[in-house]
């Protein structure tokens, strides 16, 4: 448990100091351990390195930022360590698909990197996997009770990962979150819960209209994406969920919507959970 503890605090650390530079050195002498000891842990929590993710953490920082539409382009770059404009530009491109200054005309939503949650074991000390903070999923939601929450996975990213690499999985992730936020009203909220997993809050409360919706979505199973010399046929599945008529705690929130990943799964089609 104290290893774990160390995780916490690493993620903690990174949060709060995402607007300024930041070494792993500085994040262990923070979490009070030494720096193999941190890369080992956080290793074993994420299977990724600590300084892909402040990268994330800070293009997810980035593209808020752009939505709301208070900054520039380029004091968003500095506010977040990058050294210049044309740096933040190229990865930022990298990440998005799109420029900085088209951001904001193309996308509506912009958690497709999350922070990871320090609820990774139980209360017996077991590690339960990677899981994501939910927090800002779960405050819009309680907003909406009554509403259904849409859940989709993408189909076959392993074998995606596996015959490509992982850049074309992330390709194909980035794709499938588009489709999923060109289709949200402006009203919506969609979040990305897991690898290749994601939730959309749709303000609706009748079937029909959750299920023309995921239509929409659905109806570009099969379309390619160019990657490389590659074209790589993107799929998605779909189920719903009710935040109703009891709401349910946060404690519950991930494994609810992960169930309902799974009955997307199972189904074939869309399937809705009550």
């Amino acid at each position: 448990m104290k290893d774990f503890a160390i995780f916490a605090d690493a993620l903690d650390y990174i949060e709060a100091n995402l607007c300024r530079e930041i070494t792993q050195q500085d994040i262990a002498r923070a979490c009070c351990c030494s720096l193999s000891s941190l890369q080992k842990m956080w290793r074993c929590c994420t299977h990724t390195s600590i300084k892909h993710y402040i990268s994330q953490r800070r293009l997810a920082g980035c593209a808020k930022a752009l939505l709301r539409g208070e900054m520039t382009v380029t004091e968003i770059a500095f506010r977040y360590q990058y050294n210049s404009p044309e740096v933040f530009t190229r990865a930022f491109r990298r990440a998005w698909g799109v420029a900085p200054s088209d951001f904001r005309k193309r996308w509506k939503n912009a958690d497709l990197f999350p922070a990871f949650s320090k609820e990774q074991v139980d209360q017996g000390g077991i590690y339960m996997g990677r899981k994501v903070d939910l927090s800002a999923l779960y405050e819009f939601l309680r907003a909406q009770a009554g509403c259904y929450v849409l859940c989709f996975d993408v189909v076959g990213l392993m074998p995606i990962n596996a015959d490509h690499g992982s850049l074309a999985g992330d390709a194909v992730i980035l794709e499938a979150f588009r489709r999923i936020d060109a289709a949200a009203g402006e009203e919506m909220a969609a979040f990305r819960i897991g690898g290749d997993e994601f939730a959309l809050i749709t303000c609706m409360e009748e079937q029909e209209d959750v299920r023309a919706l995921a239509a929409r979505i659905l109806s570009q199973n099969g379309q390619t994406i160019r990657f490389g010399d590659a074209d790589i046929p993107v799929s998605v599945r779909a189920a719903a969920v009710r935040y109703a008529p009891r709401p349910f705690r946060y404690s519950e929130l991930f494994a609810r919507l992960q169930s309902t990943v799974d009955a997307a799964e199972a189904t074939g089609e869309v399937a809705f959970v009550e």
